[in-house]
């Protein structure tokens, strides 16, 4: 999923609203996209080309291609309003792609429709990437190498949480969910302070969210000879409740990424709920197949409503 290539085939991408790739990424109908800054953003970042979407339909996921968002400059975050009960319940999607492009369908719109299914509120995040290039390498990566992710992040929180009771959520009830990268990045917010100087009223909120949901994290096992947490993810005990989700035969991001942090939340006195199976690769989002491992969605509505995020009637949604 990190090495998509640019693809000049038109493909039928309907259910995002578009026709064609190269154009930027624009939410399905209904729901706009909402700058995450009102002023420049830190550590400004302009990407080697205008925003553009790529899919290559050699690489299927569940038999169907992926659409990825490159080069994003201009973070965003967009809302997505539950259908039915609202549980006020609310998370932030954070997608994957290496931290140099967004598996938008994937890990991202396809996420919240379950979650609006659910009566949760999702919050899509288009955090800043570059595209893959590996001339860009110095302006991407895991927090501290790059801040720009890990600060769109944050600011997400920070906006939600301003904006909850417009939106209809309960300030204590803000999560983040996020595959691959954006894993790593559920395991940042969820363990740091705000990382940015504060630049408006927004910056007046939390920035930590209320719990976790990690999928296949990368970059949080660094030692190859040694079975160590990267020391820039500082677990304590104000860590939120967290729950990870990964394959044993994942060939991306190895399994001992989940364990060290497991054993980190373990030691710190945190609630987590890890869930590995033996087979399923990386990049499953919640397109279903044969595998187990692509029932997690009914086991994260459980979780939630044993934390107390949700209730009865989403939880046995499934």
């Amino acid at each position: 999923m990190r090495k998509i290539a640019a693809c000049m085939l038109a493909l039928s991408l309907s259910n995002v609203g578009f026709a064609a790739q190269g154009a930027p990424w624009p939410p399905s109908p209904g729901h706009p996209q909402i700058p995450l800054w009102s002023g420049p953003a830190p550590d400004p970042f302009t990407a080697a080309a205008p925003e553009n979407m790529t899919s290559d339909p050699k690489e299927l996921i569940a038999g169907r291609p992926l659409i990825s968002v490159n080069d994003v400059s201009k973070p965003t975050l967009t809302v997505y309003r539950p259908k039915g009960a609202n549980t006020g319940a609310a998370v932030l999607v954070y997608p994957g792609g290496g931290y140099w492009l967004l598996a938008i369908d994937l890990e991202g719109t396809e996420v919240c429709d379950w979650l609006t299914a659910n009566g949760v509120t999702c919050i899509l995040v288009k955090y800043r990437v570059p595209g893959y290039d590996k001339k860009e390498a110095s302006r991407t990566g895991p927090y501290p190498r790059s801040p720009v992710a890990l600060e769109d992040a944050q600011r997400a929180i920070a906006l939600t949480r301003f904006h909850a009771k417009e939106w209809g959520i309960d300030p204590h009830k803000i999560g983040v969910l996020g595959f691959s990268a954006g894993g790593h990045l559920v395991a940042a917010t969820s363990t740091h302070d705000r990382i940015y100087r504060p630049t408006d009223a927004i910056d007046r909120t939390s920035v930590r969210p209320d719990f976790g949901i990690a999928l296949y994290p990368g970059h949080l096992w660094v030692d190859e000879d040694k079975f160590k947490l990267d020391a820039n993810v500082p677990v304590d005990r104000r860590t939120p409740p967290q729950l990870i989700v990964q394959s044993g035969s994942d060939p991306v991001d190895d399994v001992k990424n989940s364990l060290v942090y497991y054993i980190a939340l373990q030691k710190a006195g945190v609630s987590a709920e890890m869930h590995l199976y033996p087979v399923g690769g990386h990049a499953f989002g919640l397109r279903h197949t044969d595998k187990a491992i692509t029932d997690w969605p009914r086991l994260a509505l459980r979780w939630m409503k044993t934390i107390g995020m949700i209730g009865d009637g989403a939880a046995s949604a499934g």
